[in-house]
């Protein structure tokens, strides 16, 4: 069940993940170096040192501020809107990307330069 206190700071729990990898760059056969994954609706995106920084053209599209990490073993909750970590609810399974996709992914979509094209 939902708290107020998530309600308002703009988590729902209850949403799972819109999928295994970002959204935008599966659409567009991209790739990514971390996943993101939004807090209120599910949306999950690239992180800023991917090329394409979808997790944060998300949050400055819908206002949705807080993200959660996407990656396996990761906790952590970042608040976009004061550019701090916070604390959060345990959110829908699945936790994170699956374990056997590698960081960065996906698998046969990362560039050999990969490493020259982070930001």
């Amino acid at each position: 069940m939902t708290s107020a206190d998530d309600t308002a700071r703009g988590i729902d729990p209850e949403v799972p993940p819109s999928g295994p990898g970002c959204v935008e760059c599966d659409a567009t056969d991209g790739w990514w170096v971390h996943l993101r994954r939004c807090a209120r609706c599910g949306f999950v995106g690239c992180c800023d040192s991917s090329p394409s920084q979808h997790a944060t053209g998300h949050w400055r599209e819908t206002g949705h501020h807080v993200f959660q990490s996407f990656e396996p073993g990761e906790t952590w909750f970042w608040d976009y809107d004061r550019d701090v970590g916070v604390l959060g609810p345990r959110l829908a399974d699945p936790q994170s990307h699956p374990e056997d996709q590698p960081a960065p992914g996906p698998a046969g979509r990362v560039p050999d330069n990969w490493r020259d094209q982070v930001h």
